[in-house]
């Protein structure tokens, strides 16, 4: 019996060339800063954050989801994205870098405070 080994950065296509070009975009940089601070996010809580249409938004979750920087889980009609667990720690280090010096530039700073401000609205069903 042949027994194929896979790595698992393999499968997700970690790779720098992968992870450059995803984040070469800017609304998947602002999706990924947004993420890293916050544990779990909807895709309405992420659309209505950087002002994106719900399809535009869509797409570009799934390229990340492709590369393998994020993880995704549906609940009812929802889908919650979050930074893929398993990522390598070389990845990590560069997402946290780019998070601490692009947190007080502009779109990155009012993506948070628009966020924040969302996610302390009374509102129970946010994304209904």
């Amino acid at each position: 019996m042949i027994y194929i080994k896979y790595d698992i950065y393999q499968m997700m296509n970690i790779n720098p060339d992968s992870v450059f070009s995803a984040l070469a975009n800017s609304m998947r940089l602002r999706c990924i800063l947004l993420l890293l601070k916050h544990r779990e996010l909807c895709v309405c809580e992420l659309t209505h954050a950087i002002g994106a249409a719900q399809p535009t938004m869509s797409r570009n979750l799934a390229q990340l989801r492709e590369v393998g920087l994020v993880s995704d889980r549906r609940k009812g009609q929802w889908i919650y994205y979050k930074i893929n667990p398993d990522l390598p720690e070389w990845v990590l280090k560069i997402l946290k870098a780019t998070a601490l010096g692009s947190e007080k530039t502009d779109p990155y700073r009012s993506d948070q405070s628009v966020l924040a401000e969302m996610l302390d609205s009374s509102e129970i069903n946010r994304c209904a």
